[in-house]
């Protein structure tokens, strides 16, 4: 069994500092429209105002143009079934309810309300919901307990005329159809002949067993257990729920309904299902065990039952992970673009075969990049799509919208599905989740990281988090003692040789192997063995990088202290560059609002020739698709399309030029202003030939004046997520970091230069 990634008391303290700072909770209100003046003022609210609302009086529909409603979804739950939790009640549940609420936002760009209602009442409960339909365009009820969530849906879809979504529910119901679905193709059986076993009769499980039949499995076929056994006709206090599936006959265990089986689905708990089950069972069986965070049984017990076995969890470290992830965000944004009035069962349907039919395809750059380069492809350790394919936001959506106007709920058609296409890709572009794909690579394959700042409180408390999420085996650069000291006045729970290790310079065992080689690489660069011995001793930075020069380490992080351009010059002492490059660049990420956009070079040559911003272009644009995103190269300056005859205009029109001889798989265009390399409606006004389609996301600037400058303008006013600056041309994995990194940007760090010593493994595989 793999080991838990992080354990719970080691998340409970980073957990609770996360959720505290920089402000208490995970959400904020962010107004969509200036309002700089007076006439701002007076549109916004009084007198202005006044005809908004004279248009909805008059026309209710004319809400979803004039106001967020139509973008707007309510978490509502009272608190009575939070996770692994139970009932803890509403205040307690919030927490939670935000986390869904930022999911909501960041995967589909739906706004949220979490409502946490002190309520468990059926009716006043839903009599409260019901009060609340003019504000939202759709609900998602969270964490109600069974049975009254059903209840509690059946009534508001009744009432209401807005979806209503109890994700617990139907959200695992569409990933287990899908997974069902495209296992059943593996195995070559038809859904509507298959016997399946259920262990588990709780919300979840009996919406996945209502879908399944609505996919057409046979009711007759199945089989329910729960904590009381078999749920069978004979059995006293079964609610109305359960009921539907008690079945007549003797009353078997789950060993004998277990026999010839053909599918299990678990939503249970740990252990239920054993080795021998899985060897009774068709062969091969199908078995989707997903409670968490340990299944019903763990895929090397299910495998040493019957290797050929076909297996999905809810984990994220095991193949086929069912999560909800992959569902309720896109179901909620097709449904909001049309003004759905329900979410029925044609949209969950349609919402089912889109998630099946896109494992069958190729899988996004995406998966590739957050699974180190891993290439997919449809068979049973790949069941459905993975949570970071950009795809889901781009096929999801129109299946589920159109599938609402087909079925006469649609108040908003779509008349243009292409159009609707192209705005679904503009949001994953300007999507904030950037380094999800780099931190979930780093976290499948760690590799040990010095940190050339060992004694800074910062790195010390990164070096955690590093530790915490898996990312890393940090190697601190710096003084046992002090260290030490410094570990328990932050009361970091970093234990020393065993979650870390240190580099000590005054005490390095490999200090004789380690300055000869400095030596040998620089004795024609004025550097004595004395100077050698002097550098190895005294200079962590050098130090670090002679121990992944060696193969010690897997790359390096310093910066902390000191100037850019002096640990660059130690870096060049001891690294070669790659055979490509002819000398270093950076490449800083800001992450805005607006989007993601890498700016070149920040912080390394003042003046750059054509060659070198060329270079400097296709090296950097390798940086762009370790993020998962396909790199779109503006050449920036004041001139736009020949406009200017200056030597600075020239330059950048030269090397996209010679970019575009180099490297002709790479989208570009220039040289331009700035405003034209993000607006393509400018650039087309300007010059209706460009070749670049879309937002540019990779700024090249003309020199570095020019790139420190908008670099440090945009994080600082548009309080952009600073990743970087990330340093290229050199052949091994070192990255210096700026004085000002906070321990976040040091995190990210770690992320990147995890990746990036993943990524040389990987070329030198292939020399």
């Amino acid at each position: 069994m793999p080991d838990v990634a992080v354990s719970e008391e080691k998340l409970d303290e980073a957990a609770l500092d996360y959720h505290r700072h920089p402000k208490p909770g995970k959400l904020e209100i962010q107004p969509t429209k200036k309002m700089v003046n007076q006439r701002d003022l007076s549109l916004a609210y009084s007198p202005g105002v006044a005809a908004a609302c004279r248009a909805i009086a008059a026309d209710p529909a004319q809400a979803a143009a004039l106001t967020a409603r139509a973008n707007l979804v309510a978490v509502i739950s009272n608190g009575t079934a939070v996770l692994g939790l139970g009932d803890i009640g509403p205040l307690a549940a919030k927490p939670v309810m935000e986390g869904k609420a930022v999911l909501f936002k960041k995967f589909a760009d739906i706004d949220v309300f979490d409502l946490e209602i002190a309520e468990t009442d059926v009716e006043r409960f839903v009599d409260i919901v019901c009060a609340l339909e003019p504000t939202f365009g759709g609900i998602n009820l969270e964490d109600i307990k069974a049975p009254e969530c059903f209840e509690i849906e059946r009534r508001l879809r009744e009432r209401l005329r807005i979806p209503v979504f109890h994700d617990d529910q139907h959200g695992t119901a569409i990933c287990v159809g899908a997974a069902v679905r495209n296992g059943l193709r593996l195995l070559g059986k038809r859904l509507d002949e298959i016997r399946l076993v259920c262990s588990g009769a709780g919300a979840a499980a009996l919406a996945c067993l209502d879908l399944l039949v609505e996919m057409g499995l046979d009711p007759a076929k199945v089989r329910v257990f729960d904590r009381g056994g078999l749920v069978h006709k004979a059995r006293a206090g079964l609610d109305p729920y359960r009921a539907r599936w008690a079945v007549d006959g003797p009353a078997v265990g789950l060993d004998e309904a277990l026999r010839g089986a053909d599918v299990f689905l678990g939503l249970s708990g740990p252990g239920v299902l054993r080795a021998e089950h899985v060897a009774a069972m068709a062969d091969p069986p199908l078995i989707l065990a997903l409670a968490n965070p340990v299944p019903e049984i763990l895929p090397e017990e299910a495998l040493a039952g019957n290797p050929n076995a076909i297996i999905a969890t809810g984990r994220s470290d095991y193949p086929n992970q069912v999560n909800n992830v992959l569902c309720f965000p896109f179901l909620f944004r097709g449904a909001l673009d049309v003004g759905a009035t329900t979410i029925n069962t044609a949209m969950k349907l349609a919402c089912v075969e889109a998630l099946a039919d896109l494992a069958l395809s190729e899988p996004a750059d995406s998966v590739a990049v957050a699974y180190g380069g891993k290439r997919f492809r449809f068979g049973r350790d790949y069941l459905i799509p993975k949570p970071f394919d950009t795809r889901l936001m781009t096929t999801l959506p129109p299946r589920v919208a159109r599938a609402a106007m087909d079925s006469g709920v649609a108040t908003r058609p779509i008349e243009d599905f292409a159009a609707y296409q192209r705005r679904l890709e503009h949001f994953i572009y300007r999507s904030t989740m950037v380094m999800r794909p780099v931190f979930e690579r780093a976290a499948a394959a760690p590799r040990r990281i010095v940190y050339v700042d060992g004694e800074s409180r910062r790195v010390l408390r990164a070096a955690q988090v590093a530790v915490d999420d898996g990312l890393c085996r940090p190697i601190l650069v710096g003084r046992r003692a002090v260290i030490a000291a410094l570990l328990e006045d932050l009361g970091l729970r970093l234990r020393m040789d065993e979650d870390f290790d240190v580099l000590e310079l005054a005490d390095n065992p490999d200090f004789e192997r380690d300055w000869r080689l400095l030596h040998a690489l620089n004795r024609r660069r004025g550097i004595t063995p004395d100077d050698a011995k002097t550098l190895v001793l005294t200079h962590p930075t050098v130090a670090a990088a002679l121990k992944v020069r060696q193969g010690d380490a897997d790359g390096l992080l310093c910066g902390l202290a000191g100037r850019f351009d002096e640990h660059l010059a130690k870096l060049r002492a001891v690294f070669d560059l790659r055979r490509s490059a002819s000398g270093c660049s950076t490449v800083s990420l800001i992450s805005l609002k607006s989007g993601n956009f890498f700016i070149a070079d920040t912080h390394v040559t003042y003046d750059p020739s054509a060659e070198h911003l060329a270079e400097t272009a296709r090296l950097a644009a390798d940086i762009v698709r370790r993020f998962g995103l396909k790199p779109k190269v503006a050449f920036l300056s004041h001139s736009s399309f020949g406009s200017s005859e200056h030597p600075q205009a020239e330059k950048m029109r030269r090397a996209r030029a010679l970019l575009q001889q180099r490297a002709p798989e790479i989208e570009t265009e220039g040289e331009m202003q700035a405003d034209a390399a993000v607006d393509e409606a400018i650039r087309r006004r300007i010059f209706p030939e460009a070749e670049l389609e879309g937002a540019a996301n990779l700024l090249m600037m003309p020199n570095l004046d020019a790139a420190n400058i908008a670099y440090n303008l945009l994080k600082t006013v548009d309080e952009g997520v600073v990743i970087g600056p990330i340093l290229v041309g050199l052949n091994r994995p070192a990255h210096i970091l700026t004085p000002s990194a906070t321990v976040r940007g040091i995190v990210n760090m770690t992320a990147v230069c995890v990746v990036h010593a993943l990524d040389v493994e990987q070329e030198a595989k292939l020399q």
